[in-house]
């Protein structure tokens, strides 16, 4: 029998209590104190009343209750003395049919935890889409965790237990989250397109205009068209734009969107969270029969990561107009232009037809983004959702310095002309000058020495240089200190260097109405409202040069880990953030008509 928060919020102490029976293991105390903040509006509301009652209640209690959970194919398994829920749970994942290898290296594992942790080894093994993890997914999870810190694991437990808890409460309430389910089942069918030498692995890597990401333009569009999208294109540049017309078709249009291009062995949701939450909205308006009064302009940014070209923000600077003619060009690592990766993917690859992708600011309400957080922000705070007020600005540089390659062994260290410790002594100046300012960064993120030999003392090092800060003074001193300091090491060491300025974007403050309105919406579905910076730039901090601009955050997975294949959020988070974009919405709809 399902329940309802109706009920819930009217029935007694003692009946509620027992209407949440069994949400945390051998745990009612934490339903109870919760219960105490009724009435609930929303069960996002009552999830986030429970994990304060934990985080409140000290780290003796959470203690307590990790020790309360069995171990995973463990003793109470095998004995079946494990809760219903415990026992539902486990069979989800098969850990009731594992062989006799898993389940020795199971109780290997679970052996090595507790002797490591001194507490039993918590995973939500139903998993983020609730189907339930592989025996090998929680194998590999159950490994990765050992090498944890104490602090960070001990949260980690908590974390997974209040995962464990939102599943138990949504079969409680007869919930299942369908849109959020949507968003991430795309995920997992776009992360099926990856380029050669990553596919054969397992990884994702998808970058611009490889077969790969072709093929993900035409899933893009079958979605689109799927979804009840009137218009959808692929523009000059690669961009996948689907239109939603409003009961007027020449009103002003809302833009949203974000890029499908990733990081080599990147993650699933980076960027593409930002068009599926659109796409999943659109597919509830059209399927309602509902139009608003303005369009819906959705577009998925071709490029935005900068990997086979030294080109950042293409998709969305084709947009604005800033698409730089310098770039077709410029080669990639197989010395393909990107002028000719154009015309072998169908593009024009002409500056006339780029062009004439600018957008008029003046058709436009404004840019919205939904962005997975990629940072650890509001994993560690258990928020779903966080409302961005500004993206730091950000300069990235490819350089190399030239020393003299030479024997390792006849060459006198005070001869040498070593251009990787060069590097290497500026990567620390970088970190040191970084650390020094709030809020200011700084990173070597790519170190190569061409041809290099373990006997060769290295003539020449190619590097990065990505350098971000919350506004664009602090940006700016910090790239000068740094530029500085590289001439200064290379003059001291007798070494030649080059900096070619491959990036450079401006800090970009939301909108203050466009902020106002996803709060909203945060607060609509019964959440705290939590702002916070990006620390990562975004295809909004193109956007926002020509119009007003705002973003919406979705906590990540593991620690909110992201540009690695462990990036991952839930189908609940990806269902609110649904929501939540429905609302903004809503709210468009009721200002203007």
């Amino acid at each position: 029998m399902t329940i309802t928060l109706e009920q819930l919020n009217a029935a007694s102490a003692q009946d509620a209590a027992r209407m949440l029976d069994g949400l945390y293991e051998h745990s009612p105390w934490i339903a109870e104190r919760a219960l105490q903040r009724r009435p609930f509006k929303s069960l996002a509301q009552l999830k986030h009343a429970l994990v304060q009652v934990l985080a409140e209640a000290g780290r003796e209690a959470q203690l307590a209750l990790i020790r309360a959970h069995p171990e995973l194919a463990g003793k109470a398994m095998v004995s079946k003395t494990l809760t219903a829920e415990s026992t539902n749970e486990q069979t989800t994942s098969g850990l009731t049919n594992c062989s006799p290898e898993e389940f020795a290296r199971i109780q290997q594992l679970n052996a090595d935890y507790n002797a490591r942790f001194g507490w039993p080894f918590i995973l939500a093994v139903r998993g983020p889409r609730g189907t339930g993890l592989t025996r090998a997914e929680i194998i590999a999870t159950f490994a990765r965790r050992l090498e944890n810190h104490p602090d960070f694991e001990l949260a980690e437990c908590l974390r997974n237990i209040h995962r464990i808890a939102e599943m138990r409460l949504a079969d409680k309430f007869g919930f299942e989250p369908v849109l959020g389910n949507q968003v991430w089942d795309c995920a997992e069918l776009l992360a099926r397109h990856s380029d050669p030498g990553y596919a054969e692995q397992g990884q994702l890597t998808v970058t611009y205009l490889t077969e790969a990401h072709q093929a993900c333009q035409v899933q893009l569009q079958r979605w689109m068209r799927d979804c009840g999208f009137d218009e959808v294109r692929v523009d000059a540049v690669g961009n996948v734009v689907g239109v939603y017309h409003g009961r007027d078709r020449n009103a002003k249009r809302l833009l949203t969107g974000s890029h499908y291009d990733t990081v080599r062995n990147g993650g699933k949701y980076d960027g593409r969270l930002g068009i599926f939450v659109p796409l999943v909205a659109v597919r509830e308006l059209h399927r309602a029969g509902r139009r608003l009064p303005f369009g819906i302009e959705v577009i998925g940014f071709a490029e935005e990561e900068g990997q086979r070209y030294k080109a950042t923000f293409l998709g969305s600077g084709a947009v604005t107009g800033d698409f730089d003619p310098a770039w077709l060009d410029q080669t990639d690592a197989d010395g393909i232009t990107m002028r000719a990766a154009m015309k072998a993917a169908g593009r024009p690859a002409t500056l006339e037809a780029i062009r004439a992708e600018r957008r008029d600011p003046a058709r436009y309400l404004g840019f919205v983004e939904v962005h997975i957080e990629q940072g650890p922000v509001l994993n560690e705070l258990d928020l779903p959702l966080g409302v961005v007020t500004s993206i730091n600005g950000g300069v990235r540089y490819q350089c190399e310095v030239l020393g003299m390659a030479s024997h390792a062994g006849t060459t006198p260290m005070n001869r040498r002309r070593d251009a990787a410790v060069a590097v290497a002594e500026l990567a620390q100046y970088v970190e040191k000058r970084a650390a020094s300012v709030p809020d200011v960064v700084g990173t070597i993120g790519m170190l190569n020495v061409p041809n290099g030999s373990i006997n060769v003392v290295p003539g020449r090092c190619l590097f990065s240089l990505d350098l971000r800060a919350t506004t664009n003074d602090a940006r700016d001193a910090l790239a000068a200190d740094v530029l500085a300091e590289l001439k200064a090491i290379c003059q001291r060491r007798g070494l030649q260097h080059k900096v070619e300025e491959t990036m450079r974007a401006a800090a970009a403050p939301s909108a203050p109405a466009w902020q106002q309105r996803w709060e909203r919406a945060v607060e609509a579905l019964g959440l705290p409202v939590f702002r916070m910076p990006s620390g990562a730039g975004h295809d909004a901090m193109k956007l926002h040069e020509v119009m007003p601009q705002a973003m919406l955050f979705v906590r990540g997975l593991n620690a909110g880990i992201s540009h690695n294949p462990l990036e991952s959020t839930t189908n609940d988070d990806a269902d609110l953030s649904v929501r939540a974009f429905l609302h903004l919405l809503g709210q468009l709809d009721e200002e203007l008509s």
